[in-house]
C-alpha cells in the first residue's frame, strides 16, 4: 500500500549499513579468490563475490525505499528477479571457489526471509541448511560444516525479527496517515458545515435587507439609509464569523443569536416571539441551542412563508416554530439540518422536526 501522491519519507542509512556490516563473512571467498589469482576461476569467483555483495546491499536499499513509501516489499516479478540474480551469483561462487563460496548461502537464506512469506522461506531455509550439511559430507574435499548450517538458521531467525519489526512500523505509519486523512476530512466537513450555517443565515438576511432597501429607496430615504447601515454591519459580522470558522473558533453566543434572529425576522416582516433571557440554559448546551436558533430561523425566513415565528428555550430543549408551510416534504434534508443533527448527537441530544397545524417545528432536545 502506497499513499497516492505522497512523497516518500527520507531514507535512513542504518538499513543498508546493517546489511553491509554482515558482508564481513564474504571476506573468506574474496581472500581465496585473491590467493588463486591469476587463475581464470579465481578471477570469475572474485567478480562474482563482489557482484553478490553489491547486489545484496542493493536489495536492502530497494527495501528501504519501499518502506519509505509504506510498501512491505517489491512486486513478485521484482522479487523473483532479485532472487534469480543472487542465486546465480552464489552458484558461480561455489562453482569457481569451492566450499568457501558456500558462505553465500547465509545471504541467500536471508534474501528469502525478507522477500517471501513464511510458507515459502521456512522450507527454503531448512533446505539450504540441510544442503550445507549434506555437501560437507558427500562432496570430495569438502569439510563437514555444522557451524555454517547453524548460521543459516540463526541469521534467518534474526532477520525475520527485523522484518516483523519493519512490518509493524509500516502498519503504524499507515494507521497514522489514515488518522491524519480522517482528521483532515472531518475538518473539511466541519468547515463546510460552519460556512453553510454562517453564510446561509447572514446572506439570507443581507438579501432581504437589500430588497427592502431597494423598495424603500423612493419612499423613505431615512429608512433606506438605516437598512444600508444594517447591510454594512451584517456584512462585517458575516466576514468575522467566516474568519472565526476558518480559524476553528466555533463558540457562539446564544443571546447574540437571539438578537440576530430578532433583526432577521423583523427585516423579513415576520412577527417574532423570542425569550427575553437565556439564564435557564445550561452552559454545555448554549452553543448547540445557538446553532438551533440560527438554523431554525434561517429556515423560517427562507422556506416557510410564515407570518409568525416563536423561539422557545428550556433547560433541555430549544424549539423554533412558525405558522408557515415548512420545508418541502419531497426533498432531502439540507446540509444545515444534517450539521445540526451531528452537533446534537455529539452532546447526547436529538433533532426533532414535525408539522404543526398550521406550521412547522424544529426542536433539539436532550432527555
Amino acid at each position: 500500500m502506497e499513499t497516492p501522491g505522497a512523497p516518500p519519507r527520507p531514507l535512513g542509512r542504518l538499513g543498508p549499513l546493517f546489511a553491509a556490516v554482515w558482508l564481513v563473512f564474504l571476506i573468506d571467498p574474496v581472500r581465496a579468490a585473491v590467493d588463486d589469482l591469476p587463475a581464470v576461476h579465481a578471477e570469475v569467483g572474485l567478480v562474482a563475490t563482489v557482484a553478490f555483495a553489491a547486489s545484496y546491499v542493493g536489495l536492502w536499499v530497494v527495501l528501504r525505499i519501499d518502506r519509505a513509501r509504506l510498501r512491505l516489499g517489491p512486486p513478485l516479478p521484482v522479487r523473483l528477479g532479485w532472487t534469480a540474480l543472487l542465486v546465480g551469483l552464489a552458484a558461480v561462487m561455489v562453482a569457481t571457489l569451492g566450499q568457501v563460496g558456500t558462505a553465500s548461502v547465509v545471504y541467500l537464506a536471508v534474501t528469502f526471509v525478507i522477500l517471501y512469506p513464511l510458507v515459502v522461506f521456512v522450507p527454503v531455509v531448512l533446505g539450504l541448511a540441510a544442503a550445507v550439511l549434506a555437501t560437507g559430507v558427500t562432496v570430495d574435499g569438502w569439510e563437514h560444516s555444522p557451524w555454517l548450517a547453524f548460521s543459516v538458521v540463526a541469521a534467518s531467525l534474526a532477520v525475520f525479527g527485523v522484518r516483523s519489526m519493519m512490518a509493524r512500523n509500516v502498519e503504524l505509519l499507515r494507521a497514522h496517515e489514515t488518522n491524519a486523512e480522517l482528521a483532515a476530512e472531518q475538518e473539511r466537513t466541519r468547515l463546510a458545515r460552519d460556512l453553510h450555517d454562517i453564510l446561509g443565515h447572514s446572506l439570507t438576511v443581507i438579501t432581504i435587507k437589500a430588497e427592502l432597501a431597494g423598495r424603500m429607496l423612493d419612499v423613505d430615504l431615512d429608512r433606506t439609509r438605516a437598512e444600508l447601515a444594517d447591510l454594512e454591519r451584517l456584512s462585517r459580522d458575516a466576514l468575522a464569523d467566516v474568519r472565526r470558522a476558518v480559524q476553528g473558533y466555533r463558540d457562539l453566543s446564544l443571546p447574540g443569536e437571539l438578537a440576530r434572529a430578532r433583526t432577521a425576522l423583523q427585516a423579513a416582516e415576520i412577527e417574532a416571539s423570542l425569550p427575553g433571557s437565556t439564564d435557564d440554559v445550561p452552559s454545555d448546551l448554549r452553543e448547540l441551542f445557538a446553532w438551533t436558533v440560527r438554523e431554525g430561523v434561517t429556515n423560517v425566513i427562507r422556506h416557510s412563508g410564515a407570518r409568525r415565528c416563536e423561539v422557545v428555550l428550556a433547560p433541555t430543549r430549544a424549539e423554533v416554530r412558525d405558522d408557515g408551510r415548512g420545508p418541502s416534504a419531497e426533498g432531502p434534508p439540507g446540509s444545515g439540518l444534517t450539521g445540526l443533527q451531528e452537533r446534537a448527537e455529539a452532546l447526547g441530544a436529538r433533532l426533532v422536526t414535525r408539522r404543526l397545524d398550521p406550521g412547522w417545528s424544529l426542536t433539539v432536545v436532550r432527555e
